[in-house]
């Protein structure tokens, strides 16, 4: 197919036209969302400018409900997240590693990932009639072990993604050599996983974090963020609630740029060690003593 200048510039045109609608759609609501935090009016709007102003700031830094909302989401989602990661890694270990066949290892997978396919209310709901019969209430605890559910297999999914890149020689030979399965994990394979390890782990926080439906049933008569921002839905809109996203996506901003910074100064530092081991071996290369006879 020949393509002629002017076709080119026609669609180039409509790709620009296309990314522009969305980057709009993607962004305007959460610029409408930040302005609407600095109108001093009582209702979250732009449309009725009342003028600039930091009073829903001060409301929501002086709301305690709010703020023990939020140091309930910061507990329960480093709960979620011990419990998710670990038994991510063991589902995928297990998945990876043992000798199933491949019918076993689908109906053992489906299993797995079942929870991510489940309405949040059906397990929610599920985890507190389950533990109730134990004599277990709910409460964050039980919010814990109900968002591992379904939060776990996210994290099997990211292990096995890498899983699938490991070079099982690696394991042989440090057995071969006399290692014990305990070094062979701690000095092999959790190096390996070091990056996803933490990838899962900020994934499982974040799904614990934003979670409502399945924490909504399991925390009894506790609040996390996302139940008090419903809460104050249902009774009236505050822009309170846009100066909290205001805050909320100002962190992840900071947090992204160093995640950034940080990879950054890692590649130079990998790229430092190796030119100095390349340089090493050449120097090696041609060293007249080590040369053979």
């Amino acid at each position: 197919m020949i393509r002629t200048p002017g076709a080119d510039g026609w669609m180039s045109r409509v790709l620009g036209f296309y990314l522009v609608l969305f980057f709009i759609y993607m962004f305007g609501p959460l610029v409408i969302m930040t302005l609407a935090a600095f109108n001093d009016s009582p209702y979250p709007t732009v449309t009725q400018w009342r003028g600039w102003t930091l009073h829903w700031f001060g409301v929501l830094f002086t709301n305690d409900e709010m703020w023990l909302a939020i140091q309930n989401s910061v507990v329960i989602g480093f709960g979620a997240m011990l419990l998710s990661v670990p038994c991510g890694l063991a589902a995928a270990l297990m998945l990876t590693r043992m000798r199933l066949s491949r019918t076993s290892r689908n109906i053992i997978y489906g299993m797995l990932v079942s929870p991510v396919l489940a309405p949040g209310i059906l397990l929610g709901i599920s985890t507190l009639i389950f533990w109730q019969n134990f004599g277990v209430g709910g409460g964050p605890g039980l919010a814990m072990v109900a968002q591992t559910s379904f939060i776990a297999a996210y994290c099997m999914l990211l292990f096995m993604a890498r899983l699938q890149r490991f070079d099982l020689t690696l394991e042989e030979a440090a057995l071969d050599l006399g290692a014990s399965h305990t070094q062979v994990f701690r000095r092999i394979l959790l190096p390996f996983l070091r990056p996803v390890i933490l990838t899962a782990c900020v994934l499982a926080f974040l799904q614990s974090l934003e979670n409502y439906n399945t924490t909504v049933f399991a925390i009894g008569g506790g609040r996390t963020m996302m139940i008090e921002i419903a809460s104050n839905v249902r009774h009236g809109l505050s822009p309170m609630v846009n100066a909290l996203a205001v805050v909320l996506i100002g962190c992840t901003i900071v947090l992204a740029f160093a995640y950034e910074v940080h990879r950054r100064v890692e590649h130079k530092r990998a790229g430092r060690r190796a030119i100095t081991a390349r340089a090493a071996d050449e120097k090696l290369a041609h060293d007249p003593v080590l040369q053979p006879a």
